[in-house]
């Protein structure tokens, strides 16, 4: 019986941007299944009725929802190619830290650059440079989070790489001012081929955003 590899997602979602890079690097085909969000299909809210979110990955008929999760999964399952998760079970914990910490912040913050306004978008911007500081921290001197491989943490992080350019017009700031090493970061990984065939053009994600703006939140 052949293997059934599913994937709903949404071409936009950080989070589903880290279950194909993980694809990518493991060399795993799997049949795409682009979700519209707006009007979620039976098979999504089927899947993944606690949250009713992509991505959620649909393997031999079983389903897997959240994102690290999934990462996580792929790597035990699909044990070919190079590890995701450090061997070590210090460096695993740490980087289930950093990669939760992606998780909780990153997003939320982010958006909050684009929905809000005056103080509120001010605010929010100088969180998200805080933040992005922290991981520009623990990053250091490293070529990545996982030292001289690229590992969970790069995986958690770098699909949010694609709306930064979101955040820095809405938010007018730069990046590449404020926290260099990461910005030199995300050169690194955008010449692998895993992340550079996966993430959608940042201009594109503006344009998104600019919609969502004017059609789901009336900002305009």
């Amino acid at each position: 019986m052949a293997e059934s590899v599913v994937l709903l997602d949404f071409w936009a979602s950080s989070f589903g941007l880290r279950v194909r890079i993980a694809f990518a690097e493991k060399g795993v085909e799997y049949q795409y299944k682009e979700q519209d969000l707006s009007n979620k299909s039976p098979l999504l809210l089927q899947s993944n009725p606690i949250h009713k979110k992509v991505p959620v990955l649909i393997h031999n008929g079983r389903t897997i929802c959240e994102s690290l999760v999934i990462v996580q999964y792929i790597d035990e399952v699909w044990t070919e190619g190079s590890p995701l998760m450090p061997k070590d079970p210090y460096q695993r914990a740490n980087a289930r830290f950093w990669a939760d910490y992606v998780d909780k912040k990153i997003y939320d913050i982010g958006s909050r650059i684009w929905k809000s306004r005056g103080e509120a978008k001010e605010t929010a911007k100088k969180e998200f440079i805080e933040c992005l500081k922290l991981l520009e921290g623990e990053l250091g001197d490293k070529p990545y989070f996982g030292g001289n491989t690229f590992e969970f943490v790069d995986i958690a992080l770098i699909p949010f790489s694609c709306w930064f350019y979101s955040y820095e017009t809405e938010g007018n700031f730069s990046i590449e001012k404020e926290c260099p090493k990461l910005k030199m970061w995300v050169k690194r990984c955008m010449e692998r081929e895993s992340v550079s065939k996966t993430l959608p053009d940042p201009h594109k994600v503006y344009d998104f955003v600019g919609f969502l703006k004017k059609n789901k939140y009336g900002i305009e």
